[in-house]
Formats: structure tokens, C-alpha cells, sequence
């Protein structure tokens, strides 16, 4: 699962003329879901979500990075986006069959919104409207804007094909950096 969460002084998402979710200050997330998602990618999301610290500590050092959304008692607005899964990595068209089917995604992030509301407050946490086309209007305070990631950062799904492409590219590296060392006999001065 990813998310990027931006951390803001006001957010909306309108689907037509009909704004379905609003927060104050806060933090915005955009939230995608793969299809090999689980259950504790959303339960890692949700603590990360709640727990990230974006906010000043105002009320005795001023110091930054100290408080989370939850600390501040402030909103959040948790919009779905698919997109966040868009591969480009060939031609100029995204790819996004790494995304999880609608159906399923769906319940994943209705999950994600109860799990939240459970680590937190409900009443502080609004939607977008899932499936819809959404326009999101953020004014990002900041501006602060971070990717989670459940899977560490590890985009690719994991396969043997994958392993193996990276295993070889780290020999070659390795091969190549060899060869770049100098020898004992070249640094000898003997001629």
C-alpha cells in the first residue's frame, strides 16, 4: 500500500458540484492499494498515517517535526487513487495492473478509514468518494509532502525474475569496480 500524505492548512475533494469531504489544517493522504496488499500493509499505513510527526511543537519549543496529526488534534482526508500505482517505466502510456481491482480495493479502504477512526477520532477523518472522479483542493503548508510505502520502498512485486535481474546487475557492478582497482604489480614502481 502507499500513500502521500501532505500535511495542509485546508483540504476538499467535489465530485460534481457536491464537495463530499472536507478537513481544516491537517494532513491530506492519497492512498493506492496493490494487489498483493494485506492486512498489515493497511494496519502499517493507518499507524504511519496517524503517527507521522509533520507538525511544529508550538506550545513549548517551537522545535520542528515533533507532533503528529494525532498529537495536534487535528483532521484528516483520506482520498483512494489508484494512480499511485501507475508504472512508466515503458512508453509514454501508464500501466496500472499492479493496482488492486476496484471491488476489492474498495473494502481495503473502507479497512483503512475504520482503522484509522480506531487509532484516532472517526469525527476528524473525511473521504473523497471512492471510484469517483474527484477534485482534490489542498492548500499544502509547507509545503510538506511524504511517500509511505508498506513494502519498504520494494515497488516491484517480488518474483524470481526480478531477483534475478538485480543479482545480476550487482555482479557486473561488482565485476566492473574490480577491474577498476588498480593491481599490486602497476603500483610497485619496479619496471
Amino acid at each position: 500500500m502507499r500513500a502521500v500524505l501532505q500535511r495542509v492548512a485546508q483540504a476538499s475533494v467535489t465530485v460534481g458540484d457536491r464537495v463530499v469531504g472536507a478537513i481544516g489544517p491537517g494532513i491530506c493522504v492519497l492512498v493506492g492499494i496493490c494487489q498483493e496488499d494485506k492486512r498489515e500493509d493497511m494496519e502499517y499505513i493507518a499507524k504511519k498515517i496517524i503517527g507521522m510527526r509533520v507538525f511544529d511543537d508550538d506550545e513549548s519549543s517551537g522545535s520542528m517535526w515533533k507532533k503528529s496529526v494525532q498529537d495536534k488534534g487535528l483532521e484528516i482526508l483520506c482520498v483512494s487513487q489508484f494512480t499511485l500505482y501507475g508504472k512508466t517505466t515503458k512508453g509514454t502510456k501508464p500501466d496500472f495492473h499492479q493496482a488492486m481491482r476496484s471491488a476489492e480495493s474498495r473494502q481495503v479502504f473502507d479497512d483503512l478509514v475504520v482503522q484509522l477512526g480506531k487509532l484516532y477520532d472517526p469525527a476528524k477523518i473525511a473521504t473523497g468518494e471512492f471510484g469517483a472522479m474527484m477534485q482534490v483542493a489542498l492548500v499544502n503548508d509547507g509545503p510538506v509532502t511524504l511517500q509511505l510505502d508498506s513494502r519498504k520502498f520494494s515497488y516491484d512485486a517480488p518474483n524470481a525474475t526480478i531477483a534475478a535481474k538485480l543479482s545480476a546487475k550487482n555482479q557486473r557492478r561488482q565485476g566492473f569496480a574490480q577491474e577498476q582497482e588498480p593491481t599490486p604489480s602497476s603500483n610497485s614502481g619496479d619496471t
